[in-house]
């Protein structure tokens, strides 16, 4: 397996993303299926020209033990990958590894089941590698992403709080090209996915019924403990901000043209004087 590397923009941060396998493209991470099995490509007939994306956020909240504090442990902090819009992720997701600072016991962290987080107490930044590892009917290739774990607030002249936690979070998008008919089926009424349009012609499959309602809800992250300090990163949230600016931007343009005709009509009150 060849390891390739791309740098893709991000909400929050800029760090490169290391991806095992795919090509990235404009904050979508592509991932692709290896040719081994032969007969499983037989029995989940590949859907050509079609791509499934699903949209994570990656980071961590740290907060500030404040008097509680020492000299090795001076904050408490979570890192995590959940849906963009806190869906459970595990639909897609198998496990996430986490890999910490080598001073930390256990530093390489097992995470089997949704939410993929962990917590953890310390003093010091370092980077964490994340690798995500998907179910079998998605992807055989897992992805590498990278987190910088930030404790301290960018502006060094703020003072620390323990009420509010240092927030620091990535927005990508997982991409799938060519998914099985089987993975369409499972996936294609799970909010944490994306579905695309589908070539002319094409019929859903019938949707795989959900043994346990419950599983589903299970990584949910709506209810976290922490989701007051989650970044909202949904579209719905990017366009009422782009229409509030629309709407500065054009009530500055009257402003200006509403300038520009008073100081006309004054240079006109000016000249006619002279004119006569």
């Amino acid at each position: 397996m060849t390891n390739s590397s791309s740098s893709s923009k991000k909400n929050g941060q800029d760090h490169p993303v290391e991806i095992s396998g795919p090509i990235p493209k404009s904050q979508r991470i592509k991932m692709s299926k290896t040719e081994e099995n032969t007969e499983k490509k037989i029995l989940n007939k590949k859907l050509k020209d079609v791509e499934i994306s699903v949209p994570i956020v990656y980071g961590n909240i740290a907060f500030w033990l404040g008097k509680k504090a020492n000299e090795y442990q001076s904050h408490k902090w979570t890192v995590y990958v959940r849906g963009a819009t806190n869906e459970d992720l595990g639909v897609v997701i198998k496990r996430a590894v986490f890999q910490l600072h080598s001073s930390f016991n256990n530093p390489t962290r097992v995470i089997e089941a949704p939410p993929f987080e962990l917590s953890e107490a310390g003093w010091g930044e370092f980077e964490i590698a994340i690798t995500l590892y998907f179910h079998s009917d998605v992807c055989d290739k897992p992805l590498n992403l990278y987190h910088h774990l930030k404790l301290y607030p960018e502006d060094e002249s703020g003072s620390l709080s323990m009420k509010k936690p240092v927030v620091v979070e990535s927005y990508d998008e997982i991409v799938f090209p060519e998914p099985s008919e089987g993975f369409l089926a499972r996936i294609q009424s799970h909010p944490a996915v994306n579905l695309p349009r589908l070539p002319a012609g094409f019929t859903l499959p019938p949707p795989v019924p959900v043994e346990d309602t419950s599983k589903r809800k299970r990584g949910d992250t709506k209810d976290h403990p922490l989701s007051q300090w989650f970044m909202n990163f949904s579209e719905a949230d990017e366009l009422l901000q782009l229409a509030a600016a629309r709407q500065q931007v054009q009530a500055h343009i009257a402003k200006l043209r509403r300038q520009i005709s008073l100081i006309d009509g004054q240079n006109q009150q000016l000249k006619s004087p002279s004119d006569q």
